[in-house]
């Protein structure tokens, strides 16, 4: 069992890792990249708009929601009419898909019974979901934040967060 003193010092490494652009994981992980960069209000706010425009041709009236990529909220939007619960459930689907740097569809793939990650969603004061909607937002390979997306079922709001990642890397060529 490790000492105080050393839980501390793992710790303050993780943190200083981070701040450096690298975190180490457990023995025989890969290392995790996390951009020292984030996705601007601006980009956020571009992508939101055109994901909503394309969920009004489907029918639907979602919530979208961008986090940066260390899971902060940079904006968060509510089309009218949209179900008031899908306002947590999209913001926890980008917390999710940082927390986990994969998409919330992949994450339910690994967590369904008798899987090795079963019962993950009951973890991190229940943000965690295993459905689809959520998904990372990389530009050259390194995550600048996560898109959140619910109001339909999982597979209209996976279709759109997908669609969401393509309007991600239209945006980033032009800058973010």
């Amino acid at each position: 069992m490790k000492s105080e003193e050393a839980m501390i010092a793992d710790i303050v490494r993780q943190v200083l890792d981070r701040q450096e652009g690298q975190s180490r994981p457990a023995e025989g992980g890969k290392p995790l990249f996390y951009s020292t960069r984030n996705i601007t209000l601006d980009a956020a706010e571009a992508l939101m708009k055109r994901v909503e425009a394309k969920a009004a041709r489907m029918g639907m009236r979602v919530v979208t929601a961008v986090s940066d990529s260390h899971g902060n909220p940079v904006a968060v939007r509510c089309m009218d009419g949209a179900y008031m619960g899908s306002f947590d459930v999209a913001l926890n689907k980008t917390y999710t898909a940082i927390a986990f740097q994969m998409s919330t569809e992949e994450l339910g793939l690994l967590s369904a019974p008798g899987k090795e990650l079963y019962g993950i969603q009951y973890t991190n004061r229940g943000r965690i979901v295993i459905f689809g909607g959520g998904v990372l937002l990389k530009k050259d390979g390194q995550i600048l934040g996560a898109f959140g997306v619910s109001g339909g079922s999982a597979q209209q709001d996976t279709e759109l967060a997908r669609y969401a990642q393509g309007v991600f890397e239209e945006i980033a060529s032009t800058g973010v």
